[in-house]
């Protein structure tokens, strides 16, 4: 017989875990407005956009002050003269203040930052920082000995400015700022010279057109990060939306959960009031139609006495079935385990269960897998289980048809109970609502006689308390099978038997 296979999972049925509070949900809200309010054009948006410039100028603070560097140790070597070190000192001078700007700006909070006040510090300290390249561009060498200098300092000028376009590309303006006066500076002094030489007009055009290009880039630059600080915007909104709609359903479910244990509680209560009275009218109910104390003179009286005992019966087992459900959900209903064997649980359910399936002209076939261990449970429980299935798939079996029950080994070394009949079937749909308490199938109810609707529910519940996983597998026209797994943990190691003597006598003679 082939194996079922199953991965048992534990599982609640109510979980009375707490969960976020009002004020976890009061300071979600506050959060999600706060993150909507960072938008591209908000004060806080620009104070983002000053605190990346300022982060990138101090990650790159030793790019352009090495260049100076460079480039003033081959002036050296070529022979211009002191003034190049005095310009290298200056530059770095005026870089430095920009960088100390900007290690201020980073070390300030970002609410605490005034965007325009920083802005224009920035700005500031670019126009600082281009005075520098201000005096690279007018230092002359008469006396060098590099030929076409005004060109060597266009291609100088020409890749600080590609360097500070790419640096300074979150804060729109710093490119200009910074490079505007050493390129007026370098065109005013090629004019002035009294030779004019090809290459050197063309670097100077060069370096004249590159201003705005260079522009235009780093202003694509920008946009490119205001689009991606938007982007994380949107992204930061839609989680915090996603966390403010999961602290609500946290706290809706809590309250949920809250309102379904005192529903429990209280239908444990109650249904434990019902029964003391319930037992009386049953009692009496029976006496009046035994006639224990004397005669009935109207037949009607008798027939009364044993339909109200009859309801009364009825009654009382909906109300067990009500207790059961609600101790199960209330965490109250207690197990009184031990070793028992499934096989001898199911086969006594099934004698049980076989005057009524008889009724109703179904044959009940039982497949048991032989030698199973004993499982240590609850038998009350399991036979419980065991009836609630056999009863709900005689009822639901035609006339003429077949239920089998089945025990044996699950894949992960468990056991399980499999009782299928072939019944109308149930709508894949609907199955949440037959597991629910009180739920039936629209097409059940049509074609088999009525049921409160807790059996399958305490079944579940019953399971679950084991450890184990109930299953509901169905199609319609097709039958139903119910399959309610237990898991290995539950499932007891035979022991090996104890030696005889004569046994300990011949392992005794084989040692000598």
């Amino acid at each position: 017989m082939a194996l079922l296979r199953s991965n048992t999972a534990d599982k609640n049925i109510v979980d009375r875990r707490k969960a976020n509070r009002n004020s976890d949900v009061a300071r979600a809200v506050k959060r999600t407005r706060d993150r909507l309010s960072e938008q591209a054009g908000n004060p806080l948006f620009e104070r983002e956009l000053l605190k990346l410039h300022a982060r990138t100028m101090l990650n790159t603070a030793l790019a352009l002050p090495l260049m100076v560097m460079a480039v003033s140790a081959l002036g050296l070597y070529a022979g211009v003269g002191m003034n190049i070190v005095t310009w290298a000192m200056v530059t770095i001078a005026c870089y430095g203040g920009l960088v100390l700007i900007a290690r201020q700006i980073v070390r300030t909070d970002q609410a605490e930052i005034h965007p325009v006040l920083v802005r224009r510090g920035f700005l500031l300290g670019h126009f600082v920082s281009g005075m520098g390249w201000a005096y690279f561009a007018w230092i002359g060498c008469g006396d060098c000995q590099v030929e076409q200098f005004p060109a060597l300092k266009a291609v100088v000028l020409l890749l600080a400015m590609a360097a500070t376009a790419i640096i300074s590309s979150a804060l729109s303006g710093a490119l200009v700022t910074t490079f505007a006066l050493p390129v007026g500076v370098l065109a005013l002094a090629f004019g002035l010279s009294p030779v004019w030489e090809p290459v050197e007009a063309i670097m100077v055009g060069l370096l004249i057109v590159s201003l705005p290009f260079f522009t235009y880039v780093a202003g694509h630059l920008h946009a490119s990060t205001l689009m991606l600080l938007s982007f994380r915007s949107e992204k930061d909104a839609l989680i915090a939306e996603l966390e403010t709609a999961k602290s609500m359903s946290d706290e809706a479910r809590r309250r949920a959960e809250e309102a379904n244990l005192a529903k429990s509680r209280f239908l444990a209560t109650m249904s434990h009031e019902l029964r003391t009275p319930l037992n009386a009218i049953l009692g009496f109910s029976e006496v009046m139609a035994n006639e224990v104390l004397g005669p009935l003179e109207n037949e009607t009286y008798r027939d009364y006495a044993n339909d109200i005992n009859g309801s009364g019966r009825h009654l009382l087992h909906l109300i067990n079935e009500i207790l059961d459900l609600s101790r199960i959900e209330a965490g109250r209903y207690q197990l009184t385990e031990e070793p028992i064997t499934l096989e001898g649980v199911v086969e006594e359910c099934c004698h049980l269960m076989e005057l009524k399936a008889r009724n109703k002209d179904i044959r009940l076939i039982q497949q048991f897998e032989p030698q199973l261990p004993r499982m240590f449970a609850d038998e009350r429980s399991l036979r419980q289980v065991t009836l609630n299935l056999l009863s709900n798939a005689i009822k639901f079996a035609p006339s003429g048809s077949e239920v089998r029950v089945r025990i044996g080994w699950t894949a992960g070394g468990g056991q399980y109970i499999s009782v299928k009949d072939n019944g109308p079937g149930i709508p894949e749909d609907e199955i949440p609502v037959v597991l629910s308490a009180f739920g039936q199938g629209s097409i059940a109810i049509k074609s088999a006689e009525q049921g409160t609707g807790l059996g399958l529910p305490i079944v579940q519940g019953l399971v679950a308390l084991h450890g184990g996983e109930f299953q509901l597998h169905s199609k319609l026209r097709e039958g139903t099978e119910a399959i309610a797994i237990f898991p290995p943990q539950r499932v007891m190691e035979e022991l090996p038997a104890l030696p005889t003597r004569e046994k300990l006598w011949a392992a005794a003679g084989r040692r000598r």
